[in-house]
């Protein structure tokens, strides 16, 4: 049985924008645009109307900016998965809404077929940040000292509540280790690893293991235990 269209809803307040990108995944076979928004203030009530799976999201908007909308959104039950639009690689808001719960993120010059990738692949479960983009986020997390005592004990905090195996595959999936890795690393298959980070998100409120990176970047494990210098996947 073939699996129904993504159902993706665009908010930007550049018409020129929302017109550009619905037309190009309008013509997508696979993606149905089902709305459209021209601010974060309008996202409540078209996710009511239209039940989208993924919403494509402005991060700068006049009257509630993008990562206003996506943290609303996402503490919502049943949320559709969020993908915000930027026009920079690192952006201080970017990293914002990544914790907040967005899927990845997009540049607004992105070519055509990668932002249908993105929409895919995100509608899929699996978030969308390369390994390159991933590494200049947790260089921006560390550099950025506003907030970040009260963070780092929140973060070890939650880190404590983890089983002691849950906490090792946490730490490992911070160092941007694949659940193969993992699995070889710590002595586990790959379906106990997959179980195991299931298990984090659910615990967390997650949606993705970007967040669970950063978490264990903020309690500080990567300092006392190591560098990450792998790729998160």
């Amino acid at each position: 049985m073939p699996r129904r269209p993504v159902r993706l809803l665009i908010v930007d307040d550049d018409p020129l924008v929302r017109a550009g990108l619905t037309f190009m995944l309008g013509g997508v076979d696979d993606i149905t645009v089902v709305g459209e928004g021209a601010d974060g203030s309008e996202v409540a009530d078209l996710v009511d109307r239209h039940r989208p799976d993924v919403v494509l999201m402005d991060i700068r908007m006049p009257t509630m900016d993008g990562l206003t909308a996506t943290e609303a959104l996402r503490s919502r039950p049943d949320a559709p998965e969020v993908v915000v639009l930027t026009t920079f690689h690192a952006d201080e808001q970017v990293l914002q809404a990544i914790r907040a719960g967005a899927a990845g993120f997009v540049l607004k010059d992105t070519p055509p077929a990668q932002i249908v990738d993105s929409v895919r692949r995100v509608a899929a479960g699996d978030p969308v940040l390369s390994p390159a983009v991933t590494r200049q986020l947790m260089t921006r997390a560390a550099g950025g000292a506003d907030g970040r005592p009260a963070r780092a004990e929140r973060a070890r905090q939650r880190i404590a509540s983890l089983a002691d195996r849950e906490r090792e595959v946490a730490v490992a999936v911070g160092r941007g280790r694949s659940n193969a890795e993992i699995a070889a690393t710590l002595y586990l298959s790959v379906a106990t690893v997959k179980a195991h980070v299931s298990r984090i998100l659910a615990r967390f409120g997650f949606n993705n293991r970007v967040q669970i990176a950063l978490l264990v970047h903020d309690a500080g494990l990567l300092d006392e235990e190591g560098d990450s210098t792998g790729d998160v996947r």
